[in-house]
């Protein structure tokens, strides 16, 4: 078995990831192919822990601009979070692999309470962790959850998976000139607005000194290469 350089990680998956060519929700096959690389990181040795948006779903800050009650409409967006992990639950398992969800909020018929101490175990175990309901707080994104919950569980990276390369200076989609950057710091980040993650989850990475590698999620393969120790995509440091 290949030496890891990083055995407990923290994937943060975008809710439109699960929609795949589509306009909204989610495109079975693309959750089967992320539940498969997904395996090939545990039959690596690796610890894996998750935490899935809902915009596939529903976008609590875009029925806000619309009138929407914040708080009401972050609420509805924490519940689409919760759907999307019992989707990955379902296809992980499927493939033979125990995955507990975890959600902020208590829904008890449906997952477990998030506990860090609980987590820690089922990580221990070699079970898929699926962290649901962002913070359980609202005005905070699942970008700032998958902070909190690496930086509490201990992770030796938080992973962003995205459909480009890495970091940039600008869309690469749109400004073909745009600079690719292979590692800079999250001073970096703040300084030049570059936008990886909201403000609050990478001052939250910075002051725990919790690295973040940004990959895109679409490169079959890349995530293994990247927990062995394969420069994929861009890694964000406390200092460059």
């Amino acid at each position: 078995m290949t030496a890891l350089v990083y055995r407990r990680i923290l994937l943060k998956l975008s809710g439109e990831a699960l929609m795949g060519e589509g306009t909204h929700g989610i495109d079975p096959d693309v959750l089967e192919r992320f539940a498969h690389e997904v395996q090939a990181l545990v039959e690596a040795g690796s610890q894996v822990a998750l935490v899935i948006g809902g915009g596939n779903i529903f976008r609590g800050a875009g029925l806000a601009a619309r009138g929407m009650e914040r708080v009401t409409g972050d609420h509805m967006g924490m519940l689409a979070t919760v759907m999307n992990a019992l989707a990955m639950q379902d296809a992980l398992e499927r493939l033979g692999l125990a995955a507990p969800v975890m959600s902020a909020l208590q829904i008890d018929q449906v997952c477990e309470g998030y506990g860090r101490r609980r987590a820690i175990k089922h990580l221990e175990c070699g079970r898929v962790v699926i962290f649901a309901g962002g913070t359980g707080n609202p005005l905070f994104t699942t970008d700032s959850a998958a902070s909190l919950r690496a930086i509490e569980v201990g992770a030796d990276v938080l992973i962003k998976a995205t459909k480009v390369d890495g970091v940039y200076s600008a869309d690469p989609v749109t400004d073909p000139t745009a600079t690719f950057y292979p590692r800079l710091s999250y001073d970096q980040v703040l300084q030049q607005d570059l936008r990886v993650m909201d403000t609050t989850a990478i001052v939250l990475c910075r002051d725990h000194a919790m690295p973040l590698r940004v990959m895109n999620i679409n490169e079959t393969g890349a995530l293994l290469r990247l927990i062995r120790g394969e420069d994929v995509g861009s890694l964000v440091v406390s200092e460059s």
